[in-house]
């Protein structure tokens, strides 16, 4: 994926411009894997591991959990 600030929530898949998402934030960081491209917030294919996840979206790659 390329840098700089996303412009979608990976939780729930909406603009962060104006919103917050600090509850989203939150889940993502302890709970749950991102499901939604923060490039495009196309829905991501995501597969579970007991070692970790990986999110896969079909424009702009994979990205892992830093486990």
């Amino acid at each position: 994926m390329t840098g700089g600030a996303p412009a979608y929530c990976g939780f729930c898949g909406r603009e962060r411009d104006g919103a917050d998402h600090a509850a989203c934030a939150s889940r993502l960081g302890v709970i749950d894997p991102p499901r939604f491209c923060a490039e495009c917030a196309r829905r991501m294919v995501v597969q579970v591991t007991p070692t970790g996840w990986t999110a896969t979206c079909s424009r702009h790659g994979e990205i892992t959990s830093a486990r």
